[in-house]
């Protein structure tokens, strides 16, 4: 696990910190991860540097063996939580899908503002979070995943993900490895 560098082009990409989803049955407590994105989106902001937010409302509408979820959802499951409120600048994304860049205008915002890097966090590690960071690397960002601002609904999963896929698709380290390099820009 190593943080290199930041570009000085970076932007933060925050995944899914909205009701529906964190009250899930997580791995690990969900209020210390969002304390750590929030780090994260303050210090991106003290940099002038771009914010994405990112919720999901829906669901790719493909066939699975897990299934969907059947019923109608909460009024509140894709509004962000309060820690996660859009500032005026901030890039805010509807997904319907696991990734983040799939079908949403995401790519061109970040190429509007120049971007070659960004930094992801949030909830869930193997699921929306190892998506938009695939789909990161394969559009040609650096890539840079804060492992202990991400958790998971499996434990397994979630390991898998930080251990086996997250330095095939760019860095890895801990919100303050990414705070040292930010302050450095």
């Amino acid at each position: 696990m190593a943080v290199t560098t930041l570009d000085a082009k970076t932007a933060l990409i925050v995944i899914d910190l909205q009701h529906g989803i964190v009250a899930l049955p997580v791995v690990h407590e969900p209020q210390p991860i969002i304390d750590l994105c929030a780090q994260l989106k303050d210090a991106f902001h003290a940099k002038d540097l771009p914010v994405v937010l990112v919720n999901v409302a829906g669901s790719a509408p493909g066939r699975n063996e897990q299934g969907g979820h059947n019923g109608e959802l909460p009024a509140d499951w894709a509004t962000l939580v309060p820690e996660m409120t859009p500032q005026q600048e901030d890039i805010t994304i509807t997904k319907h899908s696991w990734g983040a860049f799939n079908n949403t205008p995401l790519h061109e915002e970040l190429q509007k503002r120049g971007v070659t890097q960004v930094v992801i966090c949030g909830i869930a590690t193997s699921i929306g979070v190892e998506s938009t960071a695939r789909q990161a690397y394969e559009l040609g960002y650096n890539v840079t995943l804060a492992v202990d601002a991400m958790t998971d609904l499996n434990a397994d999963t979630h390991t898998n993900s930080v251990k086996l896929i997250f330095p095939r698709l760019g860095e890895t380290g801990s919100t303050q490895d990414v705070l040292a390099q930010l302050s450095a820009l």
